[in-house]
């Protein structure tokens, strides 16, 4: 089922991917997975069946690092912690393998023209009120997010449906591109052909019956969503201590058969009690920070499930600004790609990430994960930044950056003072200052004087979207979804494309990635271009790709039958603990 995959890819669309950057923990678990293995077992589950199989019953805990918003419905929630606790009781039409392709769940599909579809959904799953889900449910949550009085961030997944706008506009009473056929079989049709369509339309039904007689502008205030939320997933909530925990039973109609475990309990834990609380087996199950990933493996109780992540973090320079709809390059300050890579040489990035990520991250060379199926290899990349000061001394001379002055710091080709200000976001954990200073050493050691604001992460993101011209260079993280489309973080007009860079072949490669008439559905086209696009932007470094991370989980001993990949952890139906 790869629920926890699934939260993220929606958030694409949301500002609430920066949780990849910005989060105090830096959390390296939780949302994706793969196939590295675990810490004792080799392998990526906690564990397989005894031969007598799962046993029935018991209940497990499961530690939340900070207080959920209390948005519990799919269609509207903003952060990752919600979507923590929606995982366990609401389940999506669709489901992603460990590749990342989409797979058929509570619904299949079909298309000829990857514009036209017919969804058939599977029949007899219930929701925990005891309706039957049907495809009124679907169009009821399609209509919810087109509505004008609608809150939440889902409406960019929903508006390439034919008709979507107009809906939302007021200048139709239903959208034209939905066809209910029967209770279990609709038609949505898109605007145009798209290679990405599906990926990127919203697959997660509303239960009409529960949101009767309530206003699209009251829902996500609504007990339906803070109080007594309900899904089709695994495990019905039974109690929710705002701030504190969560609890769960077992939905005995679940549609993929009855849970092995009784009920699940979420707990709100401080991440400095958690080692605590895994060493005491108080905990069964938690993300945890990197710098606390030798403590914990080596606890004999615990095992640590590793994956290949679906995050990178990277260096970005301003190169221009942006009115909200264009980017201009006018920032001349970074223009000179010499002077980018050369500060890219000056990064011990692979000392940086065993410092700072304690042997769970690693250089990367391209916006795209190593795992991700249209990841370039890098033998096909022209820039490999390695570490080499010298040659980024080489590089900051020829460009014209020396020190004119003799006072030990280099000035820019026109004699003048030049100062590199650099910006990290600022939270409650010590180690991002530090690792922010790590790199303003790395630059001043090859001359280049720096200046470090920590900027509070509340505003750090709204700055870096309007452009502020305080800006200049700056740290960041994404996460990526099932479809590769990087569109909205790397266009030229995009918002989220925070160096501002603007360049005709990067748009060019993206657009026809995307286009029916250029790839049709060969996925091999497609990486191509992608591949291609990958060395373009490799080649110009508008930013410097610096880390991707694994993904770690810790699960006790008691529980078994875990498993992450690439795609996320399975469906904590299969989950299951010892009996005493």
């Amino acid at each position: 089922m790869k629920k926890k995959l699934l939260v993220l890819l929606v958030l694409m669309f949301s500002l609430t991917l920066m949780l990849a950057a910005c989060s105090d923990s830096d959390d390296t678990g939780g949302n994706s997975g793969g196939n590295d293995g675990g810490s004792d077992n080799g392998g990526n589950d906690n564990g397989g069946e005894e031969a007598s199989g799962p046993q029935e019953g018991g209940t497990m805990v499961y530690a939340l690092d900070t207080e959920p918003d209390g948005i519990y419905n799919i269609n509207f929630y903003g952060t990752a912690t919600d979507a923590e606790v929606i995982d366990f009781f609401d389940d999506g039409l669709i489901t992603y393998d460990d590749e990342l392709k989409p797979q058929p769940h509570i619904a299949d599909w079909e298309t000829d023209d990857n514009q036209h579809y017919t969804f058939t959904f599977q029949e007899g799953v219930k929701w925990h009120n005891g309706e039957e889900l049907t495809v009124n449910d679907w169009v009821f949550a399609l209509e919810t997010i087109s509505h004008p009085d609608y809150d939440g961030p889902r409406w960019a997944n929903v508006q390439t449906i034919e008709g979507a706008k107009a809906f939302r506009d007021g200048e139709a009473d239903s959208i034209s591109g939905i066809n209910v056929v029967s209770d279990y079989e609709i038609e949505i049709t898109f605007d145009q052909p798209r290679v990405n369509n599906l990926e990127n339309l919203w697959t997660y039904p509303m239960s009409e019956k529960e949101f009767e007689g309530v206003e699209v502008a009251d829902m996500s205030s609504s007990p339906q969503v803070r109080e007594n939320p309900v899904g089709t997933g695994p495990f019905k909530v039974t109690k929710i201590v705002p701030g504190e925990s969560v609890q769960f039973e077992a939905f005995e109609d679940y549609w993929q058969g009855k849970p092995h475990l009784d009920g699940v309990v979420l707990k709100v834990i401080d991440p400095s009690l958690v080692i605590g609380e895994l060493k005491n087996e108080d905990l069964d199950m938690t993300s945890f920070h990197p710098s606390n990933y030798e403590e914990i493996d080596a606890l004999d109780n615990v095992e640590v499930l590793k994956a290949p992540g679906v995050s990178y973090y990277y260096i970005g320079f301003r190169l221009g600004s942006y009115d909200g709809e264009t980017a201009t390059m006018d920032f001349e300050k970074y223009q000179n790609e010499e002077l980018r890579t050369a500060m890219a040489h000056a990064i011990d990035r692979q000392a940086w990430n065993d410092e700072f990520f304690f042997g769970l991250g690693s250089p990367i060379n391209r916006p795209v994960p190593s795992a991700h199926w249209i990841a370039a290899d890098d033998s096909d990349l022209e820039n490999h930044f390695e570490y080499d000061p010298e040659l980024a001394k080489e590089m900051l001379d020829d460009a014209g950056y020396v020190d004119t002055n003799d006072d030990g710091w280099r000035e820019d080709p026109d004699g003048e003072e030049f100062v590199v200000k650099f910006s990290h976001y600022a939270t409650n954990n010590p180690t991002f200052e530090t690792r922010a200073k790590s790199i303003t050493q790395f630059w001043e050691d090859v001359g280049l004087k720096t200046k470090l604001e920590m900027t509070d992460s509340g505003l750090y993101y709204d700055l870096l979207e309007e452009a502020d011209e305080g800006m200049e260079v700056f740290f960041g993280g994404w996460s990526t979804g099932a479809d590769p489309d990087p569109t909205a973080l790397w266009h030229s007009d995009a918002l989220w494309n925070f160096p501002r860079w603007v360049n005709e072949k990067n748009d060019q490669l993206m657009e026809d990635a995307l286009d029916m008439d250029v790839v049709g559905t060969d996925q091999d086209k497609r990486k191509e271009l992608y591949v291609e696009w990958q060395q373009n932007i490799n080649e110009h470094v508008p930013m410097i790709p610096i880390s991707e991370l694994e993904e770690v989980m810790a699960t006790s001993k008691r529980l078994q039958g875990v498993e992450m990949d690439l795609s996320g952890t399975n469906s904590p139906h299969e989950w299951w603990v010892k009996q005493d």
